[in-house]
């Protein structure tokens, strides 16, 4: 499945994810030389700086490391030096670092990954959710794979678990165009019914179903009984193939009485969206559009520079002109020594050089008004371009379900080639804000929609957003009882997509000599 299958501690993390949605399994383990550290259990270890055990890895990586161009610096040590680096690490960079209980004892953990799943704060939202539900680790090259360059091994669709108790309902939310998904003509709504025979609302092979969901290798063939939304059901078999992600789909203009409204489904902020983004925006405002509507309900995040450049587009030249598109706010020890300025990230006016040339000026709607189509997978990034915007008096109507709530930022850092994601920073607009732990509320709330294609005017949240640009009120809620449970869940930030962590975060890269 696309957006499911990762490598390494990603796929450790997603078949968790997985299983804590068809069943239940366990974890794996580690050893080394203990580091001679000075620690009393009862208030837990001592912590050393981690740019002192930074690299000293149990296994050492060999060769070149792609992001720098120089040898791995890993060098021979141990998962107790490993744990160390972790520990340090958090104390020195983590936003809650003084919230991180006292008392727990590195050697309680079997692998550094999970010492690290533990050192995060206790404390809880306004709605009583953890403060910190984020907290996550990835295999490096794995991450970097898909943050760069948007692949990974799936079959081009991306699942929708609408019931995630027996009888588990599993919906296609969206494809990735050419893939072999796409290829069998399956669409948006299909229902898997059996997988490799395996009955989907009730089997109890879980394993098989999470191996179908979740192919290891390129090649790997699954069968799938699929249920289409006009009722009819047929089997067809899926191979999966290395698939690249297109994060700018469907891009297309809705003539209305009030003006010709521009449309757009934006899933990922990946490099490769820098590139689409320009591109539909040069063709909306080529179409003249008086309004817009941005459908980011399956938007998880990632590159922050990449929703500065959205932002921009969208605004007016008065709003973005010498404003703060985001602030980041840390720890009092100011882990990363960053200045104000270098705190500050700017609405960018010019192309940062992810996927098109660096330095360009970027096309520009002028907008006032812009409406988005949120969800609970809305998170991240996607909630700062919104948050932004409001910022600097843009109006931002957001139709569909409140958001994730997540205004917390990682500088991600390997070592010993696991990849850390511990909350560094928390963002806030021009105006400062950014208490939104529990995410934005809609300003119009309708249910996820799987009977319609994601970009038809007809569908639910679509057609929410152009009544409310046209009238300025929100059109009833619907009344079924499948409406009327998502619109349940969706208020209780339940998520319908299972993906990787990498998938929703809010990324920026870390400044010159900081720690580890």
């Amino acid at each position: 499945m696309s957006g499911v299958r990762m490598l390494g501690a990603v796929r450790r993390v997603m078949t968790l994810t997985v299983l804590a949605v068809l069943g239940a399994c366990g974890g794996g383990g580690g050893g080394g030389i203990a580091l001679p550290l000075a620690t009393a259990p009862a208030t837990g270890d001592a912590v050393v700086p981690s740019s002192l055990v930074a690299g000293q890895c149990a296994a050492p990586r060999n060769g070149v490391d792609p992001d720098t161009g120089a040898a791995f610096p890993d060098r021979p040590g141990s998962v107790d030096t490993e744990k160390a680096w972790v520990r340090g690490w958090i104390d020195e960079t983590y936003l809650w670092f003084d919230e991180v209980p006292t008392n727990l004892v590195a050697a309680n953990y079997v692998t550094p990954i999970d010492y690290f799943n533990v050192l995060k704060t206790p404390a809880l939202s306004a709605s009583g959710r953890p403060r910190d539900r984020f907290h996550f680790t990835a295999d490096t090259a794995s991450y970097r794979a898909l943050a760069q360059n948007g692949t990974d091994i799936g079959y081009g669709f991306e699942l929708a678990f609408l019931s995630a108790a027996p009888p588990r309902d599993v919906r296609v939310a969206y494809l990735e165009p050419g893939s072999p998904a796409a290829q069998q003509g399956i669409v948006r709504g299909t229902k898997l019914i059996a997988i490799d025979g395996i009955d989907v609302a009730a089997g109890t092979d879980v394993a098989g179903l999470n191996a179908a969901l979740n192919p290891a290798t390129a090649g790997e063939s699954h069968s799938f009984t699929l249920r289409s939304p006009d009722g009819s059901e047929r089997a067809v078999s899926l191979t999966a193939t290395s698939i690249t992600r297109t994060p700018v789909q469907n891009v297309k203009t809705i003539a209305t009485a009030g003006g010709t409204v521009g449309y757009l489904l934006f899933n990922e902020h990946l490099a490769t969206a820098e590139s689409q983004l320009v591109g539909a925006v040069n063709q909306l405002k080529g179409a003249g559009i008086a309004d817009l509507v941005i459908d980011m309900r399956y938007n998880g995040g990632g590159l922050l520079d990449v929703a500065s450049e959205l932002a921009y587009m969208v605004a007016p030249d008065a709003a973005t002109n010498g404003t703060v598109f985001e602030r980041m706010q840390f720890n009092r020890k100011n882990p990363f020594h960053v200045t104000p300025a270098q705190a500050t990230m700017p609405f960018y006016s010019t192309s940062r050089g992810y996927s098109v040339p660096a330095g360009p000026a970027l096309p520009k709607l002028g907008l006032s008004r812009v409406t988005v189509l949120t969800g609970p997978d809305t998170c991240s990034a996607s909630e700062s371009v919104v948050n932004s915007l409001r910022g600097v008096g843009v109006t931002v109507n957001l139709v569909g379900g409140a958001t994730c709530g997540k205004p917390y930022g990682f500088f991600p850092q390997d070592n010993c080639g696991t990849t850390y994601f511990a909350i560094q920073f928390q963002g806030v607009n021009q105006q400062g804000f950014g208490d939104y732990g529990d995410g934005f509320a809609p300003t119009c709330a309708v249910a996820d929609d799987f009977d319609h294609a994601l970009g038809d005017p007809a569908e639910s949240r679509l057609a929410a957003a152009l009544a409310l640009q046209s009238s300025g009120a929100c059109p009833a809620a619907g009344a079924s009882k499948a409406e009327v449970a998502r619109s349940k869940a969706e208020a209780g930030g339940t998520p319908y997509l299972v993906r990787s962590p990498v998938r929703e975060i809010r990324l920026v890269s870390p400044p010159a000599g900081s720690p580890g």
